[in-house]
């Protein structure tokens, strides 16, 4: 399985997250080696994710749906999505099965399609409270 690596670091003041765009990468490459999985390549973007339009994440999920990759690995949910329309994006390609695994570092959390389907019910809840949270 082949996975892209997406990192981000907000440019919100409010949302900004302790851990550096290279501090998130080097923790990724460590996760890759304990695994054993394959990494294809690392996009990283300083944008919020409140708003959906990221055009670099945009382009994962494209990478995705195109079969490139089956899985992402990121630093914690909230990179991914903090907005119920990129969030929605990330549970569909689950729901599909073009988006196989989803593994965070922070937090130890992998997503595994095939494994638990109710981690899909999980991602969906994280992802509704971290848009609810953007409003407040």
């Amino acid at each position: 399985m082949k996975y892209i690596g997406y990192c981000r670091k907000s440019t919100d003041e409010s949302d900004r997250q302790i851990l550096s765009i290279e501090s998130q990468i080097a923790e990724l490459k460590e996760f890759a080696d304990r695994q054993n999985v394959e990494i294809l390549d690392f996009v990283t973007e300083s944008r919020t994710a409140k708003m959906p339009g990221r055009p670099l994440f945009a382009n994962v999920l494209k990478r995705i749906e195109k079969g490139e990759a089956q899985g992402i690995i990121s630093w914690h949910p909230d990179r991914l999505a903090r907005n119920s329309i990129d969030g929605g994006k990330i549970i569909y390609l689950l729901d599909t099965g073009k988006l196989i695994d989803l593994n965070f570092t922070h937090f130890g959390l992998r997503i595994h399609l095939r494994e638990n389907l109710y981690s899909i019910l999980l991602l969906a809840r994280v992802n509704i409270m971290w848009t609810i949270s953007v409003r407040m």
